[in-house]
């Protein structure tokens, strides 16, 4: 067989069944979901599906009273999809790298541009961050994802995760910093200087600073948020 022919790069991109569970990596960009059931999806992340499987967008009150008004004041771009039913899903987020966690009574807060899909036994709740800073620096509102249950999260490239401990503070730029852990609770630090005035700033104006222990993730990309469009 030539090595470029077509039954070759069809060999080699195959689709494969793993039989891990719900989810499964069918890449680092690409995550089979076998629904049996139901689950909750990012909004316009679906690529394929074959079976019997009903898409419905988040209603308004789908997530309860608290959130609708939470949403509503931020202007949260983020929106939620439920599939139902019973077949293959695979779904992907702008080629980004893909990472899937067991919760076990855990509680991560996430942003809400980094999420991709999560089982219906995992709560979701949207925190808001006490300043006003956050706004300016990427977003307002955050989601903790709580409970028992599979999540899915992306991030541009490989994602790194630092320790926080009691007395050691760690600071990160809020359009590089996906997640941490509920425990932790982020405040705003800003640089606002003359300089910064005159539009000679160092580019790092906002910074999140999290203190006590815990963990956060940041990848290797500044990500510009924007609301959705779709």
């Amino acid at each position: 067989m030539s090595r470029y022919s077509l039954q070759e790069f069809v060999n080699q991109t195959a689709q494969q069944d793993l039989n891990q569970g719900v989810f499964e990596l069918e890449s680092d960009r690409m995550l089979e979901v076998n629904l049996n059931g139901l689950i909750w999806m990012k909004m316009g992340a679906m690529v394929s599906y074959r079976g019997q499987v009903k898409f419905t967008r988040e209603g308004i009150l789908e997530q309860g009273l608290s959130n609708l008004l939470k949403k509503a004041v931020s202007g949260e771009g983020t929106k939620l999809t439920k599939a139902e039913g019973r077949g293959k899903m695979y779904l992907a987020d702008l080629g980004k790298k893909i990472s899937i966690i067991q919760l076990s009574g855990e509680s991560l807060c996430v942003n809400g541009n980094d999420i991709l899909a999560f089982e219906p036994t995992v709560k979701n709740d949207i925190k808001m961050m006490r300043r006003v800073a956050g706004m300016m620096a990427g977003g307002l509102f955050n989601y903790q994802l709580s409970g028992h249950g599979l999540i899915a999260i992306t991030s541009h490239y490989n994602p790194m995760t630092l320790r926080v401990t009691p007395g050691n503070p760690v600071f990160t730029d809020p359009n590089a910093t996906i997640a941490w852990s509920a425990s932790l609770s982020p405040s705003f630090k800003t640089d606002i200087s003359f300089k910064t005035l005159l539009g000679r700033s160092s580019g790092e104006t906002f910074q999140m600073q999290f203190e006590g222990d815990g963990f956060v993730v940041v990848q290797p990309y500044e990500e510009v948020y924007l609301a959705a469009t779709r």
